[in-house]
């Protein structure tokens, strides 16, 4: 043990504990990498997004043709679903055009709700006979059956949340074999349900494929699923299924290791993917070459290149159907084409991947940079260690860059760059600290033979460099002058007179203040903040601080009718004073607090943040005294309060309702503030309830209730959210509580 100390307190003299310190660091950052948290993750994602913007998959030839249910095809045919009929029409139409496959992006999980057996049941004032021809004639489903059988038809499918039904075992699946490491089908993104198609087509297929795509935690797609569980069945990408079916193999082959699956193997080609089971799309530019309206298809006037030879998916681009992605070359790609982008980099060979030894790399360049940086930096002067650090830099970007243009392998640079980065720092940072010490060592030098004013009365009053606090419960006030900067204008060229105008009203605000036991923290412009309850007691500051903000809205209206007055004698235009008032009750830090030149007697704390936030919002609720809940439960006897909101501020993690003061004792027992308060509480109710529409007639009631003009601006308030919730309902678990989107 005594020797461990002896040497590292020679290690320590050898190398310093920068050093030391960076040496930990190294070890963090690999931990870090090892562990890949989230915001490691999005920040390689973005490089790899980054490197596809800047040089993206070159289109050599277009295989894949896309069939378009597009707006045009809409507002031509109907909307969706179309009749099977129609849908077989359309295969029928591409088969004989020489199409090699055709994939569905769609599916068709219900039997045609046209078809004619169903129509004979629903429709009315048919006589028996038409209902029994109808009744005879081949359903709509049979027909796409036909249809399907005389082309190779893919036909989609997609993965569910929930299990709807069993999972019918007599209808084909697509084998699936694993070479290599068994179990590894726990690595693949699983889907508890499975939804296809109805029998009658699905057992007629030529192959079946899941089209759901898993987004990124950003929303972005960048990677495609090729092999996916759904409802305990192991099952190919819609991609990937069409390429089986082209190339005639039997069976797919998934290789796999122990850290998941590695590759997908068709007759031919090996696909390589990531260890879910995941192809890295290579992105080309949206290319609308490839797309083909399924009306012109349907009307026989697709030019005939366009369809003979290719692989056809039939999917939308119409904003209606909800099939429009995200990827890192596109911020609205359909989803269709996404499919087309993995067949096309796959037949073309263009596929990007992340290598095994990829980590190994990243790890290893950390290291050795990191060790260079540690070892030399220390030694050199400030031209030459900004020069190292841009040529590392240069070095693990270019080297980055160079693995995905030249082999189309991603090998991150941003953790070995962060990783090099904070050795940098950390060393840069104690190098400071070295110089700021010697540079305290030198005053304290001098300091014993000069007398400095500074250190002087330091000498005499010690406790001055005492930055304390202590914690109570306190009221905080912040008001505010609305619209004071057009006011100020007024003043442009008279700026004694715009003092002049905040001394007059900013002195009878403070008087109040002080009149009911409130303290001044600052004044800020024509703002002002005080507390209650510090530093001496005050056993009712939520009374009195409210007491104080009805007492300064006076003071204002009594400024305002003098300064109206000598308006209309002077011949110049009269803006009034307008003040917000936010209270809230809760407990603060207060103190001596600032810095060794200055301090201030002041409080910090959430409760501080949230009287802020509610002053802001008094112009919002029409209201301009806004309080929190613990305030206004303790004032609740002795002033009018108007419930306004259950809002959740910017900066708090938990909601608080809000009230509003509307006057004292004798306002709060009359009849008209009773029926708007009645009002209120049942609008806020229904409110919360999801009941919109009585929300409404609660507001519509109140409109003509008497005084209704004070609560307009919350009415009009409510009406906007309503209509929004009416188009867009919130989310399960909705509490009523609304998030501002402003401090």
């Amino acid at each position: 043990m005594k020797r461990l100390k002896i040497l590292r307190r020679w290690f320590a003299r050898k190398f310093g504990f920068a050093r030391l310190m960076c040496l930990a660091l190294l070890v963090v950052f690999a931990g870090a990498r090892l562990w890949d948290p989230p915001p490691i993750q999005e920040l390689r994602l973005r490089t790899f997004d980054m490197f596809q913007l800047i040089d993206p998959r070159h289109k050599t030839a277009r295989p894949v043709t896309i069939v378009d249910i597009d707006d045009k095809s809409l507002a031509k045919l109907g909307q969706w679903p179309w009749p099977r009929t129609r849908i077989a029409d359309m295969i029928q139409n591409l088969t004989s055009h020489g199409a090699v496959a055709i994939g569905f992006d769609v599916v068709f999980s219900e039997a045609d709700r046209l078809n004619p057996d169903l129509v004979a049941s629903q429709m009315r004032y048919l006589d028996d006979a038409t209902r029994a021809k109808l009744r005879e004639l081949p359903s709509n489903d049979q027909i796409l059956s036909e249809a399907i059988k005389r082309s190779r038809v893919i036909l989609g499918e997609t993965g569910q949340r929930a299990i709807s039904s069993e999972v019918d075992k007599s209808l084909p699946f697509t084998g699936v074999a694993t070479v290599g490491e068994e179990g590894a089908e726990r690595f693949l993104f699983e889907f508890p349900g499975l939804l296809r198609n109805v029998p009658e087509i699905e057992k007629v297929a030529a192959g079946r494929g899941l089209f759901s795509i898993k987004t990124e935690r950003d929303g972005l797609i960048r990677r495609v699923p090729m092999i996916m569980r759904a409802q305990g069945m192991v099952m190919p990408s819609l991609s990937l299924e069409i390429l089986r079916v082209v190339t005639g193999t039997p069976t797919l082959l998934v290789r796999t290791d122990k850290t998941g699956v590695r590759a997908v193997r068709l007759k031919g080609v090996e696909i390589p993917t990531d260890r879910n089971g995941q192809l890295w799309v290579h992105y080309a530019r949206q290319d609308p070459s490839i797309y083909v309206s399924a009306a012109d298809v349907l009307d026989n006037t697709v030019p005939p290149n366009k369809i003979a030879g290719k692989l056809v998916l039939i999917g939308t681009s119409a904003v209606g159907l909800n099939d429009i992605k995200t990827t890192p070359v596109s911020s609205t790609m359909p989803g269709v084409e996404i499919h087309a982008q993995v067949l096309e980099s796959v037949l073309s060979g263009a596929v990007i991947s992340q290598p095994n030894y990829a980590l190994g790399v990243e790890l290893l360049a950390a290291l050795v940079i990191g060790l260079l940086v540690i070892i030399f930096t220390p030694n050199l002067g400030p031209v030459r260690l900004v020069l190292a650090g841009a040529t590392f830099a240069a070095i693990l970007i270019g080297v980055s860059w160079f693995f995905y243009a030249q082999h189309r392998y991603l090998i991150d640079f941003t953790y070995p760059l962060l990783s090099t980065t904070a050795i940098y720092l950390t060393l840069i940072f104690a190098s400071f600290v070295r110089e700021q010490r010697q540079r305290v060592q030198i005053r304290g030098m001098f300091a014993q033979y000069m007398s400095p004013v500074l250190v002087e009365q330091l000498a005499q009053s010690p406790e001055k460099l005492v930055l304390g606090g202590e914690e109570r419960e306190m009221t905080i006030m912040f008001s505010d002058v609305r619209g004071f900067t057009t006011i100020s204008e007024t003043y442009k060229h008279d700026p004694q007179g715009l003092i002049a105008l905040m001394n007059r009203f900013l002195t009878p605000l403070t008087d109040v203040i002080i009149d009911q036991k409130g303290y001044i923290d600052k004044y800020m412009g024509d703002a002002i903040m005080a507390f209650w309850n510090a530093p001496l007691d005050d056993a009712e500051h939520e009374v009195n601080a409210c007491e104080a903000a009805i007492q300064m809205l006076e003071k204002i209206d009594a400024v305002n009718k003098d300064r109206e007055q000598e308006a209309i004698d002077g011949g110049h235009v009269y803006i009034p004073l307008n003040v917000g008032i936010g209270l809230n009750t809760g407990i603060g830090v207060v103190g001596n607090m600032g810095s060794d030149l200055k301090k201030n007697y002041s409080v910090l704390g959430d409760s501080v943040n949230l009287a802020s936030r509610l002053e802001g919002q008094s112009k919002e609720y029409g209201f301009p005294i806004i309080v929190g809940s613990r305030t206004a439960l303790a004032a609740k006897d002795k002033f009018a309060i108007l419930e306004l909101d259950f809002i959740m501020v910017k900066g708090k993690t938990e909601p608080e309702v809000i009230y509003a003061i509307a006057g004292r004792e004798d306002v709060m027992l009359s009849g008209a503030f009773q029926r708007l308060r009645n009002v209120t509480i049942e609008m806020l109710a229904c409110y919360r309830s999801r009941d919109w529409q009585g929300a409404l007639d609660a507001i519509d009631r109140g409109r003509r209730s008497e005084d209704a003009d004070t609560l307009e601006k919350l009415f009009k308030l409510y009406e906007v959210r309503i209509k929004e919730f009416q188009v867009n309902p919130p989310p399960e678990g909705w509490t009523g509580a609304y998030a501002l989107l402003t401090k």
